[in-house]
């Protein structure tokens, strides 16, 4: 199994960087984690078949996180002539969010109706679920909850654990989303400087030694984090880059 990282940038594309999406691939799992605004564009450069993707997990309603959501499901539904089922799973409200998304992107696609089995799924935070080949549970992390809820994930596949934290300010919750993962993907928007909603890798650094996971990848870097990269200890993510599980 492996992970590639379709996009690891923040909301602004800072060092440009594609928003935020992953590419998560196994025996028996072909899937996304997050679809932001530029998701399709860097799934076309690094040739990932869209038509082999049976899930797609978003973590909360901001654009750079499901914002390429509309594109994908029309490219399936007009010019991949998509037919086998598709998943999207989120948090509570997708389906009452769904078409307003279609709407917003392309007006007139509220009420599109595929021709492919999409089902919107509705996750239980807090609860383990299983989606397809994946065991997952959603936990809710301190973003901002009018695009939310806000959630970070644990995955459970193929025998690996996967956390991702979504975006977040430091919260206690992010210790079981990681806890002795074989990944934990968490975003550090800034070095040192608390902002409000994301992560300083300096809060993180503190509680590591409680997390214990067995590889960490910074991702939703800001220009502050960019430019600082090569004094980091920790290992930063890039486009395109390829994570062996």
């Amino acid at each position: 199994m492996h992970l590639q990282i379709v996009g690891c940038g923040d909301a602004f594309g800072s060092g440009g960087r594609f928003n935020t999406c992953f590419h998560l691939v196994g025996r028996g799992i072909n899937a996304l984690i997050d679809c932001g605004a530029t998701s399709l564009v860097s799934l076309n450069k690094l040739s990932i078949n869209r038509n082999d993707i049976d899930i797609i997990f978003i973590s909360h309603f901001h654009a750079d996180h499901v914002g390429g959501l509309p594109f994908f499901i029309l490219e399936a539904t007009h010019v991949l002539r998509r037919e086998k089922p598709l998943i999207v799973a989120g948090p509570p409200g997708l389906k009452a969010r769904y078409p307003g998304l279609m709407d917003a992107a392309f007006p007139g696609n509220a009420t599109l109706e595929p021709h492919f089995p999409l089902m919107l799924r509705e996750l239980e935070i807090g609860r383990r679920s299983q989606v397809g080949a994946v065991h997952v549970t959603p936990f809710h992390v301190s973003h901002d909850d009018r695009a939310g809820p806000c959630l970070g994930f644990r995955f459970e596949a193929e025998d690996k654990v996967i956390g991702f934290s979504g975006d977040t300010e430091w919260t206690d919750t992010l210790i079981k989303i990681g806890r002795e993962a074989d990944l934990f993907l968490c975003e550090a928007y800034t070095r040192d400087n608390p902002v409000k909603t994301h992560m300083a890798l300096s809060a993180l650094e503190r509680r590591l030694g409680q997390i214990r996971p067995k590889r960490v990848v910074l991702t939703h870097m800001s220009t502050d984090m960019l430019a600082r990269r090569a004094e980091l200890a920790v290992e930063t993510a890039e486009d395109g880059m390829v994570v062996e599980l």
